[in-house]
């Protein structure tokens, strides 16, 4: 039906990466994500779930991010998968391609790389489907 969506609660938080925290290495979860420290790996959500990542102001990714639904506020050097939703806050910083089926971007934010639509979408599949456009964003308030 038109207007009805699926409700996805990023608020609840199963896994944190404190702001003193650096982890290296890949980082596997399921449910709730909220990064506030450092990752030096690959963050990958389970296969077929509704989780959720929060990348917050602090927070930062140097790898590959594969979610379903991200909350983007930090920085990630990677590549970044969005199966479901993306949103990039104001203080967004992506180095990297970003693969998305329904993306959010404030005014601030910034995506060095290519904004790539995926209208279905599998975790697993690297491979673009879809014209690929090379972007650099970023978005800054009218005077």
């Amino acid at each position: 039906m038109l207007g009805k969506k699926k409700k996805v609660s990023v608020g609840k938080i199963d896994t944190l990466v404190g702001h003193n925290s650096e982890v290296k290495g890949d980082l596997f979860f399921a449910g709730g994500l909220h990064i506030d420290g450092r990752v030096h790996g690959n963050v990958i959500a389970a296969e077929g779930t509704d989780s959720a990542l929060t990348l917050s102001e602090n927070g930062s990714v140097e790898g590959e991010v594969r979610v379903a639904y991200i909350i983007l506020n930090g920085e990630v050097k990677g590549d970044v998968y969005a199966s479901e939703k993306i949103e990039l806050a104001p203080k967004a910083r992506i180095k990297g391609d970003v693969y998305y089926n329904l993306l959010e971007m404030a005014m601030g934010a910034e995506v060095n790389g290519s904004l790539v639509h995926q209208a279905e979408f599998s975790q697993k599949a690297a491979k673009v489907t879809k014209a690929t456009t090379e972007v650099q964003v970023k978005l800054q308030p009218a005077d």
